[in-house]
Formats: structure tokens, C-alpha cells, sequence
């Protein structure tokens, strides 16, 4: 190992011990060093009876800090896209979500357990509102700016959200349903100088806040964090995380996954309407005493992206694929990447060629996790073992996971099945607690023994897993079972295709054949569609099994996505069984 990373886990080591006794267990080695089995047979995370993620790991951190113990590295540090930037300690940070934590109980009145919903964008602000609702024992539901009127409406009242905290650009959509949601008590606006009628300014009652605050002593299992994630059928769901779950579940994140230390300068792209943004910019990091680097921009570039990298030191960057596919798109290789040590992509399956371009670009390995809204890091690769293109790696270290039926009885290895979590006798820490009012969808994933994703998958002998789709989205075509993701992944390997997704369409003979939507990288977009379409066709069956190639092929100019950047497979699927459409070219 070298120096610097024996100086850099050292570090982590000493503060891990001083953080949380219970984590001893994660002071070991580097991880590129550390040994996978002897991880996944020892490691053991369980959660003390009390625990508060404000209290036990910002505010440490905060005195780790006036020791010098942890140096220099900023705990966030925040640019715009006009060159504006602000960084905090961890004492910052801990003073920030002090006056805040009183704002929402004084100003707003706010109760443990109470629901406040925060809608802002990658702002200081927003960090500063999360570590307070802790801190306070307030349940605390993000939402991104692209909410509209109709989807703020839905989660204050099904959440029963007493608070809304959001900036101009969402006021208006806020009171345009306001009336309509009983519950709704207190309005906070972000932005210096902001006056709306009916609505308390941030900044104002920050200034005449105090830093004086007793912080919850709250159990491990109390509810903590609410998301709303979209399902298959109906509006979304609330999924709901205890102080536990996420604020200590997230040290496998950490440790397993992003590999962080509090050396290191993590960027993670992630909007902050979305669980990835807790993850990796709030819980993981900060309990590996790492900065969040956090750039505030309206729009995705991948030119400012690599740009940004090469005049900060990001030393960790974490992007959904979608986001890594532009990249790649560029001449990598003209930017200075030298900062830049772990990079990790998640949210969506990540084809093989995707991984060989990024290597070849940048020199480094583009490490694959996956995980839900529901739980934490669940799988991935890691820098100790073989990394398999296709396979999305193997179980994390505090997870047990079986391929398992759907009746919860585990298959055998190469057998496609339900990916399974084993939450019997004990629940993993990391895992949710909750739908809140939905008794048959939580019926619905605990069957058995085990948690059902809602992903397919196989597990081979080694422990590898090998992901086919959602349960929902593997087409049967002839008899043949066909993974959206393989078809994918071949289409992606031809230099047309930008992005794609691949769904059922109905047929008379098959009963439903593979249909692809596709969009095109610039220099195709001006190409002969139909001709197109047959070149795609074949490469598809070159490059996989010939009787998974699309049968029908519509090309795009944008796929539908959610709001953390997943294409949304049952939009185009929903469209496709309810309609022809006469851009398709079928074959």
C-alpha cells in the first residue's frame, strides 16, 4: 500500500473510531487491498438504540476539526456557473443546521415527526435545511424544482407536510395548489431579498437565529426521511428511511462503494429531488469525513463537466450513465483528469462498451453500484475483484442476496430470478422501514424471507449477478425470455446510438416482439431512417443471440426519463400497447 493511502485510511481509521465505536469493524484497509470474502463473511453493522446523524457524525466531525486532526479539506464546498463558491466545515455545517434547526421549530412551529418538504436546487441551503430537520427530529421529503403544480399538491397532502422550503422559480407553483392543502401551515422562501406575501424569507430568519440548540436524542428505528418514488401503476409512492437506515445503513455506501475518506473530494451529480443525492452527497460522504463538491448549474454540459474537474480537485465522481455516455462522446483524453482517483456510475445498468471507452479515455475503471430509493449500496464491482463487463458485480458486505422465485425460495445459480435481500431473523440496517398507507405494496416486496427489488436478475457460481431488467420489463417473445438491457447494451456498441430503450411492442404471430427507441449521435441524425434501421438490425444480431434483435426500431430526438435521469421503459411500453405509431420502421 502506498503512503498516502496508509496516511490516507489511517485518518479514516482514528475518526472512525472516534465517530462510532461500532464501526471498528470498517477500519481496515484500503479498499483496494481489502479482501472481498473476508469483508462479506465478517463485516457486521448493527444500530445502537439511539442514534442522530447531526450528533453523532456531523457534529464529531465539527470536533475532530478544532483538534486539526482532519486538515484542511473542506466538508462542502459549493460553485455556481458564475464562478461564485462557498465552502463550509463541518463546523460550518454543524452551525448552519443549528440556526436552522430553531427557525423550523420556532418560526414554523414544527413538531418531532412533523413533515416539512424541501424543493431547491443543488444550493448551500439545501444542505444546511437537511442536517437541521435531523438535528430537530423533523421528517424531512425532497422534491426537485421540475415539480409541477399537480405533483407539489400530491405529496403535501399525502405526505401531511406542515412546511414547504423552495426558492422563487418554485413559489409560484407552490401557490397555485396552496389552498387546496390543509395541512400546509408555514411557507419559507430561499434567496436574499425575497419578500412574498404570505411567505417567511430564509435568509431573514437565519440572521436572527441562534446557534443554541439541544439535538433529539432519537431512537435508531424513528422515521427520519421521505421519498416519493414512482411505481409501475398509480402516483408515487412514500418511502420511508429511520435516522438508521440511511444515516448509518449509508457507511456500506461509503466505504464499499465510493471507497472515500476525509481526504478525498467527492462530486456527485445527482439532483437533489432524488434518494442518489442523499446518498452520495449528504450521508455517505459526510460519514467518511469527505467533501461534497456540489456545482449549481441549470443544465447538464460535458464540456463544463470535464472542465470543472480539471480545475478542482475532484478526487471521487460519481454520474448516472446517461451523464457518462455524453461524456465519453467528447475527446476525453484533451482534458487533465490527473485529480481524479475513483470514478462510479449507478442509477441505470451500465453496458460494456460504456466501461471500455471511459477506461480508454481517462485511464481509469468506471466502477458500476446498485441500489434503490429503499435501501443502500446493495452491489456492485470493486477495485478487489475481477471486474466482468455485463455483471453489475457482486452483493455488497452487509447484505445477503439471493436470486429467489417469487414465492421467496432462493433458484439455482443461472437461473434468472427475483434479486432478493434476506431480512430474516434480522433486518439489514440499511433497508427501509416503510410505505407509508401501503399495506399491499409492502405485502407485495416481503415475501418469504426476503425483500424483492423489483429487478431480474442471475447469480452464477462465483457470486457474480447478472442484471436482465425489471420484473416488469422482461419481454417474452416466442418463448424466448429477452432482457431489455442486453439489447441495449448491443445497440449502444454501434457508433449511431446515443441512448436506448428497449420494451414489448404487441404482435399478431409472437404475441410481442422487441421494439427499440432510439436516438442518434450527431453525426447519424441527418441518416437515412429506414436504411438505419436494417444497419442496427444486424449489428444487433452480430453482436447478440439473433432472435433478441428489435423487430421494430422508432427513432427519437429525447427518451422520457424520471427526474433522476432513469428512462421511464413503462411510459414507452404504456404508449406502445395503446397505439402504432408511423415513425416506426418494422421488420
Amino acid at each position: 500500500m502506498s503512503l498516502l493511502n496508509q496516511g490516507r485510511q489511517l485518518l479514516l481509521n482514528n475518526a472512525l473510531k472516534e465517530l462510532l465505536p461500532l464501526l471498528g469493524c470498517l477500519s481496515r484497509r484500503s479498499a483496494a487491498t481489502w479482501n472481498y470474502e473476508e469483508e462479506k463473511k465478517n463485516f457486521k453493522l448493527q444500530a445502537p438504540p439511539f442514534y442522530n446523524f447531526a450528533r453523532d457524525v456531523v457534529d464529531k466531525w465539527a470536533e475532530i476539526e478544532k483538534t486539526g486532526e482532519r486538515g484542511n479539506n473542506p466538508a462542502l464546498w459549493w460553485v455556481d456557473e458564475s464562478g461564485r463558491e462557498l465552502q463550509w466545515s463541518f463546523q460550518d455545517v454543524s452551525y448552519q443546521s443549528k440556526l436552522v434547526a430553531n427557525v423550523l421549530k420556532k418560526a414554523c412551529k414544527l413538531e418531532t415527526n412533523d413533515v416539512v418538504i424541501v424543493i431547491l436546487p443543488r444550493v448551500p441551503q439545501w444542505w444546511a435545511i437537511n442536517v437541521a430537520a435531523i438535528r430537530a427530529g423533523i421528517i424531512l421529503s425532497p422534491g426537485t424544482t421540475l415539480l409541477r403544480s399537480s405533483d407539489v399538491k400530491y405529496r403535501i397532502n399525502a405526505s401531511n407536510a406542515k412546511c414547504i422550503i423552495t426558492n422563487a422559480q418554485c413559489a409560484d407553483t407552490v401557490d397555485e395548489v396552496a389552498d387546496s392543502c390543509p395541512s400546509l401551515q408555514s411557507k419559507i422562501i430561499v434567496g436574499e431579498g425575497e419578500n412574498r406575501a404570505g411567505w417567511m424569507n430564509y435568509e431573514e430568519l437565519v440572521r436572527k437565529s441562534t446557534d443554541t440548540f439541544q439535538c433529539i436524542n432519537s431512537k435508531a428505528g424513528d422515521p427520519m426521511t421521505v421519498f416519493f418514488t414512482s411505481g409501475t401503476t398509480g402516483a408515487p409512492k412514500m418511502t420511508e428511511h429511520s435516522h438508521s437506515s440511511y444515516g448509518l445503513g449509508h457507511l456500506i455506501t461509503a466505504r464499499y462503494f465510493l471507497d472515500l475518506s476525509p481526504n478525498d473530494v467527492l462530486w456527485n451529480l445527482s439532483d437533489t429531488g432524488w434518494a442518489k443525492c442523499a446518498w452520495s452527497s449528504l450521508f455517505s460522504p459526510w460519514i467518511a469525513g469527505a467533501c461534497v463538491f456540489v456545482q449549481d448549474s441549470s443544465k447538464f454540459d460535458p464540456q463544463q463537466t470535464l472542465q470543472t474537474i480539471t480545475r478542482y480537485p475532484v478526487s471521487h465522481f460519481c454520474a448516472p450513465p446517461t451523464a457518462v455516455r455524453y461524456l465519453v462522446k467528447t475527446d476525453l483524453r484533451q482534458y487533465r483528469l490527473a485529480g481524479l482517483r475513483h470514478c462510479l456510475s449507478a442509477g441505470e445498468p451500465v453496458n460494456p462498451e460504456l466501461l471500455e471507452e471511459w477506461e480508454e479515455g481517462t485511464g481509469l475503471k468506471l466502477f458500476e453500484g446498485y441500489g434503490q430509493t429503499e435501501t443502500t449500496f446493495l452491489c456492485g464491482t470493486y477495485s478487489s475483484i475481477e471486474q466482468r463487463p455485463g455483471s453489475m458485480g457482486k452483493p455488497a458486505p452487509g447484505y445477503h442476496i439471493q436470486i429467489v422465485d417469487d414465492d421467496g425460495q432462493i433458484l439455482p445459480r443461472g437461473k434468472e430470478g427475483n434479486i432478493g435481500i434476506l431480512c430474516k431473523p434480522h433486518k439489514p440496517v440499511g433497508l427501509f422501514t416503510r410505505y407509508i398507507d401501503d399495506d399491499e405494496r409492502m405485502r407485495s416486496v416481503f415475501v418469504g424471507d426476503y425483500y424483492l427489488t423489483g429487478d431480474r436478475a442471475i447469480m452464477d457460481e462465483e457470486d457474480y449477478v447478472w442484471f436482465v431488467g425489471r420484473s416488469d420489463d422482461v419481454i417474452i417473445s416466442s418463448g424466448y425470455r429477452i432482457g431489455p438491457f442486453e439489447v441495449e447494451s448491443a445497440l449502444l456498441e454501434h457508433p449511431a446510438v446515443l441512448e436506448s430503450a428497449v420494451v414489448s411492442s404487441p404482435d399478431y404471430n409472437r404475441g410481442e416482439v422487441v421494439k427499440a427507441f432510439v436516438t442518434l449521435t450527431e453525426p447519424y441524425k441527418t441518416s437515412d431512417q429506414d436504411q438505419l434501421a436494417k444497419e442496427l438490425q444486424e449489428h444487433t444480431k452480430q453482436v447478440t443471440a439473433p432472435y433478441k434483435y428489435p423487430r421494430k426500431i422508432e427513432f427519437v430526438d429525447i427518451l422520457p426519463k424520471t427526474v433522476s435521469g432513469k428512462i421511464r421503459r413503462v411510459e414507452l411500453r404504456n404508449k406502445e400497447w395503446g397505439r402504432t405509431s408511423e415513425n416506426t420502421q418494422d421488420r
